[in-house]
């Protein structure tokens, strides 16, 4: 059984069709890519799957269970985490703050745990920032941790946000536009980052991205999405050889 599997998805905005009869089969453990030009609904789809929108027709199963209009947090909840094309960190909280809040979650300890202090309060507190400082360490960044986020470069910011996804402990992660805005050192590290994600922790991966060349190397299969529609989908060497992905998005002017 697919670990995500979405079937006939399309969605109106009004009148206009946003997505149409989108299809997805993700495997664990596999890194799925989906590009295509501005505008193609890229990041509507990955909104259309996580509860922000939902979907005017068609089935999403999580891990075999349907999760059309759950709420985000619960979708969350059952193993998918994302990151945001836009940043989204919290001025005020250090890096170390933000990771450990994504984990509250998942603490049993209840009310009478947080007002009396309870041993169990302790200890799973303990293992929330032991959890934290972990992932802060696979993200590179363990020695910013009592930074606030304001005051770290943008990719350094860019790592906080996956660190923060991952402390939800998902089976499948999607990453909107994981290195937009980085220089090619940071890219280079982040395509690292992102091997050691699956590999460690043998996540599936669903990643948007307009640089070529991070999806070539790191994805198994590839959709190319246009106008709401895929129009191919394939491995790395398909995709870079469809004349109809050539014609309408690699023949185009994109970042590498």
């Amino acid at each position: 059984m697919a670990l995500l599997e979405i079937i006939n998805m399309t969605h109106f905005f009004g009148g206009l069709r946003a997505v149409h009869d989108y299809n997805l089969s993700v495997e664990p453990g596999q890194v799925r890519g989906l590009i295509g030009p501005n505008g193609a609904g890229k990041t509507t789809i990955f909104n259309l799957i996580t509860g922000i929108y939902r979907p005017s027709q068609g089935t999403i199963l999580l891990d075999g269970q349907g999760i059309v209009g759950r709420q985000p947090y619960q979708i969350a909840a059952q193993g998918l985490g994302r990151t945001f094309q836009d940043l989204r960190l919290w001025r005020h909280m250090t890096v170390l703050e933000h990771v450990k809040l994504a984990r509250y979650s998942k603490l049993s300890y209840g009310l009478i745990g947080a007002f009396f202090g309870t041993p169990k309060r302790h200890a799973e507190e303990a293992a929330t920032e032991k959890r934290a400082y972990e992932l802060l360490e696979m993200m590179q960044i363990a020695h910013l941790s009592d930074q606030l986020v304001t005051n770290l470069p943008y990719g350094a910011q860019r790592r906080v946000e996956m660190a923060r996804a991952l402390a939800t402990e998902p089976k499948i992660l999607f990453l909107d536009e994981p290195t937009a805005g980085m220089n090619p050192e940071e890219l280079i590290q982040m395509m690292a980052i992102i091997r050691r994600v699956r590999d460690d922790l043998g996540l599936a991966i669903f990643l948007i991205e307009h640089r070529l060349k991070m999806v070539m190397e790191l994805c198994d299969i590839i959709q190319t999405l246009v106008f709401g529609e895929v129009i191919a989908e394939g491995t790395p060497e398909e995709i870079q050889n469809d004349p109809d992905v050539i014609e309408a998005y690699l023949g185009k002017e994109v970042v590498v």
